[in-house]
C-alpha cells in the first residue's frame, strides 16, 4: 500500500489512534503548537477562525511538538488542559511529536517534501529575529519554529505552507482557506 499524508498513523491527543483519513473532504490546516512560546497567543486566533469556517468542511488540527527552546514540555493531558482551560480550543489536538530534526514524525516528513518553503507576510523578519538571538534554527523545508501552518485541500494535497509569523487573521491566509473551501 502507498502511504500517502491520510494513511500516515497518528494519535490524538487522549490516545486514540487516527489517521488524516478521518478528515478526508474537508480543508484541513495543520498547526505545530506550544503552550509556552511567544507565539502560544496564536491559539485564540486559531480557534476564532475554526469556529467561523468549521461548517464549511474546514479543521484545524494542533499538533503539539517540544523541537524549539522546549517550550512544549506538559503531558498530553497537561496540554489539552491548557488548552482548554486557557483558549478554549476545540479544534482537534493530537499526541506531541517532533516535527523538525532526525526524529521528525512521517506527517512532518511528507508535509514539507510536498510544501518546501513557506510563505510569511513578513518575509524573512522572523528568521532574522530568530537568528539574531542566536537561538538554533533549521534550514527549509524543516520546520522553522512553533505555530508553522500547513493548509491541505479538500483531496488531501499540501497546497500553501505559511512561517510561525503569519497571524491566524492573515489575509493571504484567510483568503487562501476561503477560496479553498468553495472548491
Amino acid at each position: 500500500m502507498t502511504t500517502t499524508l491520510q494513511t500516515i498513523p497518528l494519535k490524538t491527543i487522549d490516545g486514540k489512534e487516527t489517521s488524516l483519513a478521518d478528515y478526508a473532504g474537508s480543508v484541513l490546516l495543520i498547526v505545530n503548537t506550544a503552550s509556552k512560546c511567544g507565539l502560544t497567543l496564536q491559539y485564540e486566533g486559531l480557534e476564532a477562525l475554526y469556529r467561523a469556517h468549521k461548517e464549511k468542511g474546514f479543521v484545524i488540527l494542533g499538533f503539539p511538538a517540544n523541537n524549539f527552546l522546549a517550550q512544549e514540555p506538559g503531558t498530553e493531558q497537561e496540554i489539552a488542559e491548557f488548552c482548554t482551560l486557557t483558549y478554549d480550543v476545540s479544534f482537534p489536538m493530537f499526541s506531541k511529536i517532533s516535527v523538525a530534526g532526525d526524529d521528525r514524525h512521517p506527517l512532518y516528513d511528507a508535509l514539507t517534501a510536498e510544501q518546501p518553503e513557506a510563505m510569511s507576510p513578513n518575509g524573512n523578519a522572523m528568521r532574522n529575529r530568530l537568528a539574531s538571538k542566536d537561538l538554533p534554527i533549521w534550514d527549509a523545508p524543516e520546520v522553522l519554529w512553533n505555530f508553522e501552518k500547513f493548509l491541505v485541500s479538500r483531496e488531501g494535497k499540501v497546497v500553501a505552507r505559511f512561517m510561525p509569523d503569519t497571524s491566524p487573521d492573515d489575509p493571504a491566509m484567510v483568503a487562501a482557506i476561503e477560496s479553498y473551501l468553495t472548491q
